[in-house]
């Protein structure tokens, strides 16, 4: 059965919202993100901790993985609102807590939530559920993929202005996408309004990881493909770069996963660092655009 089938959120969202809350469970400060309301939303029960895919010292580069992308990704929230940006497409949402996590920022954007219609219609309740509520800023759009939907249009009919710059946002979510879709993807983004922004992250191959990584990925990708979700895509970075200019994102750039290292976790005592194999690709709209 599907997690749409069920309306409940899927089990890499939700194990990236545990990892987030690990973070500030078992290592130490300083933190590079604070984030327990997802672990909030998803309520898996007291025996969580002990989840094998929850062993603290199994784990601790996939959590720093994941906590510094996010963190990643407010940084450039935060610069673009600063510029006057004020629209913020987060496509694939699963339970991402900014407009809850960070109110301040999340008033002067209008942001877009992009999700599957069961996981997305689970996540309305228990943000109603929680006291959060739905506020007006905040638009949870839900696009069936598997029929064929387009999240683009779907996006205009929820009021995403396209004569307006946006920060569009999607994390997690190219290694379950075919190639074509991607590049459909980098496409419409590039149809936006001039100072808009894509940040997508990507999975390397194999080959490209540090040689301490390899199982670990392979043993996320036969976890993905034996429950359903099998990963479908990798790239190098040359690859995800030529997409991009195929697309007319002429002013596109690749960061690192290792760079957010250095960025976030240089100079711990604990040492704690994020795990290879998935990078960044960031691209900016500059100049015209065609219809």
């Amino acid at each position: 059965m599907t997690d749409d089938q069920t309306g409940t959120p899927d089990s890499t969202a939700v194990r990236t919202a545990l990892w987030r809350a690990m973070h500030l469970q078992v290592d130490p400060p300083p933190h590079v993100l604070e984030d327990e309301i997802g672990l909030r939303l998803a309520a898996p029960g007291d025996g969580w901790r002990e989840r094998p895919d929850m062993d603290p010292d199994a784990t601790r580069a996939f959590r720093a993985a994941m906590v510094s992308r996010a963190r990643f990704i407010e940084d450039l929230v935060t610069e673009q609102a600063g510029l006057g940006v004020t629209q913020y497409v987060i496509l694939g949402a699963g339970l991402d807590t900014f407009a809850q996590r960070r109110p301040e920022l999340a008033a002067r954007l209008r942001i877009f939530e992009v999700d599957r219609p069961g996981p997305q219609a689970w996540k309305r309740r228990r943000l109603v559920e929680l006291g959060y509520g739905i506020p007006d800023r905040l638009h949870l759009v839900p696009v069936d993929f598997e029929a064929g939907a387009s999240w683009w249009e779907r996006l205009t009919d929820a009021g995403f202005d396209r004569d307006r710059p946006a920060v569009v946002v999607s994390t997690g979510v190219s290694m379950y996408l075919t190639k074509d879709a991607t590049a459909a993807t980098l496409r419409q983004t590039a149809a936006l309004a001039p100072g808009s922004t894509l940040a997508m992250s990507f999975l390397l191959p194999v080959d490209l990881l540090d040689a301490t990584d390899r199982p670990a990925l392979r043993a996320s990708e036969n976890g993905a493909r034996s429950s359903g979700t099998p990963f479908i895509s990798f790239y190098t970075p040359e690859e995800m770069l030529a997409l991009a200019r195929e697309a007319s994102l002429t002013d596109a750039r690749h960061v690192s996963g290792t760079s957010l290292g250095d960025r976030y976790f240089a100079n711990r005592p604990d040492g704690l660092r994020p795990s290879s194999g998935e990078d960044l690709l960031l691209a900016t709209v500059s100049g015209s655009r065609s219809r």
